[in-house]
């Protein structure tokens, strides 16, 4: 009963298809990741081609995706693997490589070299908690130790990858957390939830983080051909490698206009800058406001040859980007479609 996805191809399986589908599917949903994936095989059709690639074209290869690191690490971890000449095949080598977890780690071992390490992802993890009424909350060692063994008696009595991922599968389509489907359920017999009729009660709730809040000024400089001035974002663990138009964190008790006027004056722009109302964004574990200006161009040149800095068009750039350029893109529509500011080239 599972799903028709592009990368289940017959066992053993192309390691760098694992791989790129593993990479992908971390903390997004399985149809966005789809025609990701064949966009991504159909540009990099290999490993060796992946590695010769600059970082930003694999980063370009993710717009959409989100969690750009991904990226980076994919295609760190590809070099490393043509620089070794070969691909290590057990999940302890595999886990030495740049952004291989143990989950990363053990579905590639499993599926492209029949390793015996059980990969558990937190849908293994769901249908074991159920499975044995265990009262543990996701991502806690004791629940994905519990996911390994189940995975593993299961293995032993069916010595096939192939049963990894129908537990997988499982939950995914069955055993989903809002809305399990326990008369499809081929375990339905021995879960001890559904026995004492509380299948909701498990796992427990994953530990919750404080979100940080955040306040951003970005400054949005348009041609009259649509283009729009973005700039490489250099520093930082979550957009580096990005183009996005020049943006700044505000700390506590700064004033948003000066901020935006002295991002304005590193592109080389000293006119009017407009203020649009705020856009939410959200990256990990913060909540961020970010505040446009849109800065009125006519009469005016802005240094275009800078090094890092790009004309592009903000629906379809052609350097890798965030879903906050939509986002900036579509308040500064708006604004201009309510008269709030004047966007002339």
């Amino acid at each position: 009963m599972r799903r028709e996805l592009p990368w289940r191809t017959g066992f053993p399986r192309d390691p760098y298809a694992v791989l790129v589908s593993e990479v992908m599917l971390q903390q997004t949903q399985v149809d966005r990741v789809v025609e990701a994936f064949r966009g991504f095989m159909n540009r990099f059709p290999s490993l060796e081609a992946l590695a010769a690639a600059p970082e930003e074209d694999a980063v370009h290869a993710f717009s959409g995706l989100g969690y750009y690191r991904r990226a980076r690490l994919l295609h760190a971890s590809a070099r490393a693997v043509v620089a070794r000449g070969r691909w290590p095949r057990s999940a302890r080598e595999l886990a030495a490589l740049p952004g291989f977890g143990p989950y990363t780690s053990a579905a590639v071992a499993a599926f492209a070299f029949a390793g015996g390490d059980p990969p558990v992802d937190g849908n293994v993890s769901r249908v074991t908690a159920r499975l044995r009424a265990l009262d543990l909350p996701m991502g806690s060692s004791a629940l994905l130790a519990a996911g390994r063994e189940l995975a593993a008696s299961l293995h032993t009595e069916s010595p096939t990858p192939e049963v990894w991922e129908a537990l997988m599968e499982l939950g995914a389509t069955v055993c989903t957390p809002a809305s399990p489907r326990c008369d499809a359920c081929p375990l339905a017999a021995s879960c001890a939830a559904l026995a004492a009729g509380t299948p909701l009660a498990y796992p427990g709730p994953r530990p919750t983080r404080s979100r940080e809040q955040q306040r951003w000024v970005a400054v949005w400089l348009q041609q009259q051909d649509g283009r729009v001035l973005l700039r490489r974002v250099d520093d930082g663990p979550l957009l580096a490698g990005l183009w996005l138009p020049p943006f700044a964190v505000l700390s506590e008790g700064a004033d948003p206009t000066s901020a935006a006027q002295a991002l304005a004056h590193e592109a080389g722009f000293a006119g009017t800058l407009s203020p649009v109302p705020a856009v939410r964004h959200g990256i990990t574990h913060r909540d961020i406001r970010v505040l446009p200006f849109v800065a009125t161009l006519s009469g005016h040149r802005v240094a275009e040859a800078m090094p890092g800095w790009s004309w592009q068009h903000p629906v379809a750039p052609a350097l890798p980007t965030s879903s906050l350029l939509g986002k900036l893109a579509a308040a500064c529509r708006e604004a201009r479609a309510r008269g709030a500011v004047d966007l002339e080239g």
